[in-house]
Parts: structure tokens; sequence; C-alpha cells
């Protein structure tokens, strides 16, 4: 290459970036994917619009070949980033669901696209219709994960039931997909060399996952002793990645697969940190130059200018095809698993984005002339118009308004529905605190039933999602996490009769989304840490017992010590502490002060008729294994150094002893008559 064609290199990749960058932006202005102002930069660029006077000023001859190569590294590191995305954890509790939406929306799409292909075929003179046809139905049936990942995110859809399906039905998808588009790859470019690529294939996949994916584990622990990504770390995924590309390549398949594949068997479980840096190192030259060079080489392949009559059926028809394969497949598979219309209808537009995944699928087959110039620049449309039409056709069809409606009835419902005792458990991340506060939690409600005990996490959204892939990986893999958490933590404390849903939820403001689960479940009982998330706001409005577990408990408890400093806070405080000494079986240590208040000497006299081994005495909190209960409230309210700080709402009504000394119950069986008493909210 000479220095003259060296300089319009540098020159043609700086026009990419700033065109990419440019529209990318607009892109998001105007509440679209930076993905598609890409692809229409690439288009601009191409003979489409100005002709060749773009594109032969900024991208003589003479540099295409080395934009091609640039384009093909980025279209790897695209390939490797998709296939490390995809996470079985995604799918957890909703596999059925999920392949029966998934499979939906390949076979109709992938029917129908093959049959509009036989008709496709003698229009463009296509003499190997197999694989033209099965071509086009696997480009059909695509849906684009990172893109529908980002407008899940981008429209508060994580939280609600249709975008966690929708993002498992995508995996699923991205999964049948690939692999049906490698078999169409291999029957495309076989040239009766069929069966040596099936026996290739066959021990490729079983060295990566049977021996490459355990060798991958140990650079997991390489970052974690390193505490970073090294660069020794980085380069041994790399060359791995390259030679698992040049292996598919040489068995016939395109390098994309190898690069899928690589990505598919990187470590998940402990390789959070190693992932999210890798992710972040192939931001910087992935969004920012190659994959922008793809778009400007796919681009370039891309000719409008010619479209007839004739071209323009062509279109419409693979718009038909395209658009109502994959929402028929999608809304009826959806349906069949009982999911409502307006959500099924949801669903199947999410499904229908194709992205930058169908441009990828695109190139390949025109790289390996299995489809033409015409039919390309076809496609790469109806990619774009699929993409673009996502976001207003779900506005539509799932507006806001009911979207928000459907979040509150699920979490309302997680947070229990039915009459009864409910307790909303704040869980923090740390094992050992989460199993404290779950138990503390158990011990209050005592005996009460009917009772639900909800346990709630809140994800805190991360800090600047990554341009590359999803962007969101990171974020949904720790929610999906954090139910997996909280569903085992529930099977812990699971009581005969005692209901524990789990709730999951995204937020930038703990203490804000805190209180709106507060008012959405009206608990009569919230538990949370002391580093948690407190709803010192909620608490003016709502009528409601919060505890705070400010510490450790000690291991064992030999005594419950209710610290009183004053008669407003006195009968929740010792309410409490009743109800954890009755469920731990240990004495109850009541420290009034030297005057004990005539309320306060009531609810013992009322705690001793029930046979409550209790005493009144000053108590010495630091006397080892005792836990400490207490008011809370401001300085001095005697929460110092307590274990459970308890702080009732305003306007609360609060049970008499009288109405809740004989619902108590020990190993003893304490209670005015040895049975249980069921409460019902005021």
């Amino acid at each position: 290459m000479t220095s003259h064609a060296v300089g319009q290199l540098l020159l043609g990749l700086a026009v990419i970036i700033v065109l990419a960058r440019a529209l990318g932006a607009l892109a998001r202005k105007v509440g679209q994917p930076p993905v598609v102002g890409e692809i229409i930069a690439g288009i601009l660029i191409g003979p489409s619009i100005f002709g060749t006077l773009v594109s032969d000023r900024f991208f003589p001859v003479d540099i295409r070949p080395a934009l091609a190569g640039l384009a093909n590294v980025g279209l790897v590191l695209f390939m490797f980033i998709v296939g490390y995305e995809l996470d079985q954890t995604l799918v957890r509790g909703r596999q059925r669901i999920a392949a029966s939406v998934s499979i939906g929306s390949i076979l109709a799409p992938l029917g129908l696209g093959a049959a509009l292909a036989w008709w496709l075929a003698d229009r463009h003179g296509v003499t190997d219709v197999l694989p033209f046809a099965l071509f086009i139905g696997a480009a059909m049936a695509v849906t684009a994960f990172p893109v529908l990942a980002r407008i899940v995110a981008d429209r508060g859809l994580v939280r609600s039931e249709v975008g966690g399906l929708a993002l498992a039905s995508a995996a699923v998808d991205d999964v049948i997909a690939w692999s049906l588009l490698a078999v169409v790859v291999a029957v495309g470019t076989a040239d009766g060399s069929l069966p040596w690529l099936v026996l290739a294939v066959a021990p490729y996949l079983f060295v990566m996952f049977r021996w490459v994916r355990p060798l991958l584990r140990r650079l997991a622990a390489a970052r974690e002793r390193a505490g970073r990504l090294t660069p020794d770390v980085l380069a041994v995924i790399l060359i791995g990645l390259l030679v698992s590309c040049y292996l598919t390549e040489i068995m016939g398949l395109h390098a994309i697969f190898g690069a899928f594949v690589f990505g598919a068997v990187m470590p998940r479980a402990g390789g959070e940190a190693l992932r999210h840096e890798i992710l972040e190192r192939l931001e910087q030259v992935s969004v920012l130059l190659l994959l922008p060079v793809f778009f400007v080489v796919a681009g370039l392949q891309v000719d409008l200018s010619t479209v007839d009559g004739g071209a323009l059926l062509e279109l419409a028809l693979i718009l038909v095809v395209a658009i109502g394969g994959k929402f028929a497949g999608a809304y009826a598979g959806a349906r069949l698993n009982r999911v409502g219309a307006r959500q099924a209808g949801a669903l199947a537009t999410l499904m229908n984005t194709r992205g930058l995944t169908e441009i990828v699928i695109l190139s390949v087959g025109l790289q390996l002339a299995i489809i033409d110039q015409q039919i390309f620049s076809m496609m790469v449309v109806m990619a774009l118009v699929t993409t673009v039409m996502a976001g207003p056709l779900l506005a539509l069809i799932y507006p806001r308004r009911v979207l928000e409606r459907d979040i509150a009835q699920a979490e309302r419902a997680a947070l229990g529905g039915a009459a009864g005792y409910r307790a909303l458990v704040l869980v923090p991340a740390a094992a050992p605190a989460a199993a404290a506060v779950a138990d503390l939690a158990a011990a209050l409600i005592g005996s009460r039933r009917p009772a639900t005990l909800a346990l709630a996490r809140l994800v805190p959204y991360p800090a600047a999602p990554l341009e590359i892939g999803s962007g969101l990986i990171g974020g949904l893999l720790e929610m999906n996490q954090a139910m997996g958490e909280l569903t085992r933590l529930s099977a812990e404390v699971r009581a005969d009769g005692l209901e524990v849903p789990v709730l999951a939820r995204f937020t930038g403001d703990p203490g804000a989304e805190l209180a709106e689960l507060v008012r959405t479940g009206e608990p009569d009982l919230v538990v949370v840490t002391g580093d948690g998330a407190r709803p010192t706001a909620v608490l003016e409005e709502t009528p409601v017992t919060v505890i705070t577990l400010a510490g450790p408990p000690p291991a064992p408890v030999c005594a419950i010590i209710a610290r009183i400093t004053g008669d407003a806070s006195a009968n929740a405080v010792l309410r409490t502490a009743a109800e954890l000494a009755s469920a731990y079986g240990v004495e109850l240590v009541v420290d009034a002060g030297p005057r004990v208040s005539r309320s306060v000497a009531g609810a013992l006299r009322e705690l001793r008729r029930h046979g409550v081994a209790v005493r009144a005495e000053p108590a010495d909190s630091d006397s080892g294994a005792a836990l400490v209960v207490a008011a809370g409230g401001g300085p001095g309210d005697g929460s110092d150094g307590a274990h459970v700080v308890v702080r009732t709402g305003a306007d609360q009504v609060e049970e008499t002893p009288a109405q809740w000394v004989p619902r108590l119950r020990s190993p003893a069986g304490i209670g005015s008559d040895g049975e249980a008493t069921q409460v019902t909210r005021a």
C-alpha cells in the first residue's frame, strides 16, 4: 500500500468515526438505538444516495481491502461478545415459555422466508435454490439480542414479566438461529464435502466445551489474583478467540461461528469482573472503530438507486414475511402459554428487532455468494425497518400506563396480596447478613397465620452502561443472580403456612424504591439492615413498623434485652423483644430505667400472666450473648449499641399487650390456650 493510500485510509477512518458517532447520537436523541444511526451512516456513504461521489472520494478502491479486513476483525469481536453475553441464568424459571416463543418466532419466518425465496430465486437467476432458500429463511428468523436488551432497559421493561420473557426468548433464539445458520452455511459451501465438515465440527465443539471451557476458568482466577485484567490474560483470550475463528474458517464455516462458540465457553460463575473488564477493553476499539468500519463496508454494497417497481414488490413481500412471520410465531408461542394478548403482542414486537445481527448474517451470505447485491440491499432495508419500528410499535401495543399497571400488580402479588400479616424484607447481597435478616423477620412473624414474608433486593443500575453488545448484560445477570439467591433463601425460611415470595428490582435510588415497595405492598412490617435503604420519608405517610438489623446478632442468643426510653415507642419495642424472646426460647429482660411507667408495668403483668419469662431491671448490653432491642428515631433514643432498632410509622394503630401477648409462642408452647391467634389487618 502506497503512502498516499495509507493517508487515504486514515482519512477514511476519521470520516467513519465522525459519521458513526454523530448519527448514533442523533438516533439516540429520537428514541432509537444508536445502531440505527450507524446503519444509516453506512447506507449514506454507499451508492444509494450520492452514487459513487462520496465513496470514491473517501474510500477509493485501493483501500477497500484494508477496510474489509478491519470489518472482519470487528465482526469477530462482535460475535465473541454475542456468545459471551448468552447466559443460562437469563432463561432460568422461564424455560417453557422462552422455548415456545423462540421456536415459534423461528419456525414461522423460516418457513415463510424459504417459501418466498423459491419465488425470488427464479427472479434473480439463482441456480442452487436449496442453500438460498434456507439462508433467506434463517435471515428472516434471527433476533438481535443486544438491540432487544437495550430497548428492554431503556423502556423500563426489566421490571416487568414481558421484559424477562423477551430476554429469555431472545437468548434461546440466538442459540437456535446461529446453529441453524451454521448448517445453512455448511450446505451453501459444501461442494460435496459436507460429511467431512460434519465430522470436523463435532470434535471441535466437544473440545471447546469439554476441555477449553475448564481451562478458561483459570483465567478468572488469574484475574482475581492480579486484581485487574492484565495484558497477559487478555492476550490469552484473544489468541484463543483467533484460533477458534481459524478452525471454523478452515472447516468451511465462517470465522464468526468460531468467535460465537469461544464467547459461549468463556467462564460465567466467578468471572463477572473478568467479563466486565473484557467488554470494557473491547468497547474502546470495537464500538469506536471496527464496527463502524463494518457498517461502511456493508453500506458500500447497498445500492437502492436501481430499485424499480419489481424490486419494490420484492421489498414489500420481504417486509411482510419478515415482520408478519416473526410477529405471528412469537405471538402464538406466547398465547399458547397463557400470556395476555397485549403482553404477547409486546413480546412479538421485541422479537422482531434485528439490527446489527441481521447485517452480520447478510454480509456472510454476500461474501459466500449465496445472495446477490440486490437481495442484500433489500434485506438490509428490512433489518433497518424492523429495528426502527420496534420502539414506536411497542409504545402503541404496550403503553407505559399498561406497563406500570402490570408492574404494580406483579409487585403487589409478589409482596403478598392476600389478607393476613405481611412482612417485607430488604435482603442485602452479603450471604450471612441476608440469612440473618430473613431469620429475624421469620421470628417476628411468629405464629401469625395467614402470613407472607416477601424477600426483596434492590439491584443498582450500572453506573455507565457499555456501548458494546447489549451494554447492560452485567446488570441483567446481576438481577438474575439476585433472583436465584432470593429463591434459595426463601426455601430456607419457608415454614408451614408461611408464603415466601421473592422480588428483585433495578434502582437508582434505593430509599425511594423501598418507599414505593412499601406503598405498593402495604406491609405490616419492614425489615432492613443497618447499611441498607431506609424509608424515612414514607414513615410519615404509611402506618408500618420498620425493624433495622443494626448489627449481626450474637450466636447463640441467650437473652433478649428490651431497652425502653419513653412511652411513645415502649409498646412496639416490648412487643418486638417479646416476639424474639418467644421465637428464640430465651429470657426477656426489660430495661426501662429507674422508674417503670404504668403502661410498661401493665405489659409486664400481661406477659407474666401468660407465662412469659420476663424480668425488669437495668441490663448491660455488653454482656456478650444478649440481643438488644431499642427504639430508633434520633440522637439519644437509646438505639446506640442495639442489634435491633424499632421505628413506628405515624398514625399507626398499635395492638395492645392484651392482643399481642396471647399470640406469643415458644418451645414450651406459651400462650393462653396453646393456640396460634390469627391476625388480620386493621
